[in-house]
């Protein structure tokens, strides 16, 4: 926002209350109330009212108090956002980046547990980012801040409190690349958001059992990064693909359509994807872990394409 002053925010407790999860804590107070606009409680006008201003030149970060939230907004987010550069004939340009926390937080119940990925991932126009560190939350938010395309940014309510050192030159995270998180040679596990921490931790058990998995944090949800993608399966010849979302329509089943279609010829087992069950998330704290897929069941996963 120092760096370009047509930067805003807007959402619901932002500004002095510095957002929900303090995600834009002290920023009112050093860029005024207009660049740090609290909305009422209307998340379809706030964000048609966000749209409307990248329409007009400026560079909107709309905040979801929760993600599941932004369903009342799907209308502007579905027919705007995502398509006014293309039914304008490229006179307008959307450079929007809407975030906010969500996923299965610790108890939040159904209605603040969901994964709107999966909803949004078939809107044509937008691109889809899901953070998981605090290094790649700062990278892949300038990047999406300076692209001329609309961003939904993934925050998960769970990785909030997460530290870690960045650096302090300038640095973006293209929004187009997947991360190596771990080389390995024996399977590629895919993964992304908070699922990546389950995941490292199963691949603990599994370098104890012999196993040497390849860890990739997708990152990119839209679109996916097939060249790392690629060059893993090409290698490796198994694939896991770990999510949070749901199982009918999530990610895993585009990415598992996506990796058949490029890749069916180097594989040596079919894909396993773990998601979530398909039921509302419980609010009982047992019930809830049972619908999330556990770093236990990864190892299972593995063992048997390794077999």
């Amino acid at each position: 926002m120092e760096r370009d002053p047509t930067v805003c925010v807007m959402g619901e407790d932002v500004g002095h209350y510095g957002g929900s999860y303090k995600v834009t804590k002290g920023m009112a107070e050093k860029f005024g109330d207009l660049r740090v606009l609290d909305t009422p409680i209307a998340e379809n006008s706030f964000t048609g009212m966000g749209i409307g201003a990248a329409m007009s030149g400026l560079r909107p970060i709309i905040e979801g108090m929760n993600m599941g939230f932004l369903l009342l907004a799907f209308n502007q987010i579905s027919n705007n956002c995502g398509m006014l550069h293309y039914t304008s004939g490229g006179q307008f340009k959307i450079p929007v980046v809407i975030r906010g926390p969500g996923g299965v937080g610790r108890q939040l119940g159904a209605e603040h547990s969901q994964r709107l990925e999966s909803y949004f991932q078939s809107i044509p126009g937008i691109q889809m980012v899901a953070c998981s560190t605090p290094y790649n939350a700062k990278g892949l938010m300038k990047a999406a801040i300076r692209s001329e395309n609309p961003v939904i940014l993934f925050e998960h309510v769970l990785l909030y409190n997460l530290k870690e050192r960045i650096p302090d030159e300038e640095y973006i995270c293209s929004l187009e690349e997947a991360e190596m998180v771990r080389p390995g040679e024996h399977v590629t596990i895919l993964t992304y958001s908070r699922m990546r921490y389950h995941v490292m931790q199963a691949a603990k058990t599994l370098v104890n059992k012999g196993y040497d998995p390849e860890v990739i944090d997708i990152r990119s949800l839209k679109p996916f990064d097939l060249h790392t993608i690629g060059n893993s399966v090409r290698k490796t010849h198994r694939v896991l693909i770990v999510e949070e979302c749901m199982r009918t329509g999530g990610i895993g089943a585009s990415l598992t359509a996506a990796i058949t279609e490029n890749f069916h010829d180097y594989l040596d087992a079919p894909i396993i994807c773990l998601s979530s069950q398909d039921v509302p998330t419980p609010y009982a704290g047992t019930l809830e872990e049972w619908t999330v897929v556990q770093p236990a069941q990864i190892v299972t996963a593995v063992e048997k394409l390794c077999q």
